[in-house]
């Protein structure tokens, strides 16, 4: 794996063409057109727990603030300071994952923007935070592809990106995901955004402890309950039961939810969401499993609440000891450190994710992402010039500029 030394190299102006099409260059200072491809399960930006959908929405507004055309393909309900356009019927929060409703989403985008190519009025860049089905036929498409890894690498996806990395140019959200990558798998490495001005810092917290996420074991939501047992100290516990985990929540959370000692408060957002953050005396994350990044950890440090997490995945790479939150090995250690909490100066917390986390420097890091993707296309379009065919297909152009 390599990541991308030159990403904010830029480029310069210059027309090119391959099978028969105009491609440009796009000189530096000249806002983008960008199409942002946001997954078709729920609207942007999310009513409540919507980890992606923050992303989009976040980047999206930021991007069309700063002068770029952003058209946001979505699900019914979406708003956006920028273009939305809508293309299933509904939205499916229930079907999360399903191909047929991916593929239906990301075929009629691939329709729309090759024909506002035929029409004179090409994007520059396809920005895809689908899942699998955009990167898998990113080389049928003619405008360059950026695809944002989300998830955690696993032997399937594993398998999935070794065979079709080399299509788009690749972003990951986390060091430690980019390291847990296939060898074939060529990034750079762009953080998850917040807007830290949107959370409010408190600086006298309340005595309860914070859970939030998806009602899964792996999200550890019944650690989080023996852990607050210990630290004798009341828990809420906050997100969405989804299809599929009904089991799980009835057997390992249910019985333990009494109102006093557990408060379980469902999937929140809003106000409601920002206040149980700030209020907190920390965030719990009983993480068992590689998570990638971990929006809820940034939130609740924009708030000046630390976050007491177990040592997996890009915890390693958020949490700072002593500055922002702890890194523990169980739920004794995560209970001892609830109890130390009180060392970590709110503002010192709040500080610690505003220079790396907030949407204008994760915008500024996209924007050479952006032009990095179109120059990589104009140099695939000059090989297959030197090679004698327009249409070579970009994933062996990509081979040969590596």
């Amino acid at each position: 794996m390599k990541v991308d030394d030159d990403i904010r190299k830029g480029a310069h102006g210059r027309r090119a063409r391959r099978g028969g099409r105009a491609l440009r260059r796009v000189p530096r200072e000249r806002g983008l057109r960008i199409a942002m491809l946001a997954p078709p399960w729920i609207p942007v930006p999310p009513p409540a727990y919507g980890g992606i959908e923050s992303v989009v929405s976040l980047l999206t507004d930021e991007l069309t603030e700063r002068g770029h055309a952003v058209t946001m393909f979505a699900a019914p309900g979406t708003t956006s300071k920028g273009t939305v356009r809508t293309l299933l019927e509904d939205a499916q929060p229930d079907m999360i994952g399903h191909a047929l409703y991916e593929a239906d989403h990301v075929a009629r985008a691939f329709g729309m923007i090759d024909k506002a190519a035929a029409g004179g009025e090409p994007f520059d860049v396809v920005h895809d935070h689908c899942g699998f089905t955009a990167l898998a036929m990113a080389d049928r498409l003619r405008t360059p592809l950026v695809h944002t890894l989300h998830g955690a690498f696993t032997a399937d996806t594993t398998r999935f990106y070794s065979a079709h990395a080399a299509k788009a140019l690749l972003v990951a959200i986390s060091r430690y995901q980019l390291d847990s990558a296939p060898r074939e798998v060529h990034a750079t490495v762009v953080p998850n955004p917040i807007v830290v001005d949107d959370w409010p810092l408190r600086r006298e917290k309340d005595d309860y402890l914070l859970w939030i996420g998806r009602m899964t074991e792996e999200k550890g939501p019944h650690r989080a309950i023996e852990a607050a047992r210990r630290a004798e100290m009341p828990l809420i516990m906050a997100g969405p039961v989804q299809p599929g985990h009904e089991r799980f929540f009835a057997d390992a959370v249910k019985p333990h939810i009494d109102g006093a000692a557990v408060r379980y408060v469902g999937e929140v957002g809003g106000t409601v969401k920002t206040d149980l953050f700030a209020g907190a005396a920390a965030l719990l994350m009983p993480i068992r499993w590689a998570e990638p990044f971990g929006l809820v950890m940034i939130e609740a440090m924009a708030c000046g609440t630390p976050v007491i997490s177990y040592a997996e995945g890009a915890a390693n790479e958020i949490v700072r000891v002593g500055e922002n939150g702890y890194l523990v090995a169980d739920e004794s250690e995560m209970a001892r450190a609830a109890h130390a909490v009180g060392e970590i100066d709110p503002e010192r917390c709040r500080a610690s994710v505003e220079t790396r986390y907030d949407v204008h420097s994760v915008a500024d890091s996209y924007e050479a992402v952006y032009r990095r993707a179109i120059a990589t296309s104009d140099r695939e379009v000059q090989i297959a010039d030197v090679l004698g065919s327009e249409a070579a297909p970009r994933t062996i152009v990509k081979t040969l500029t590596a």
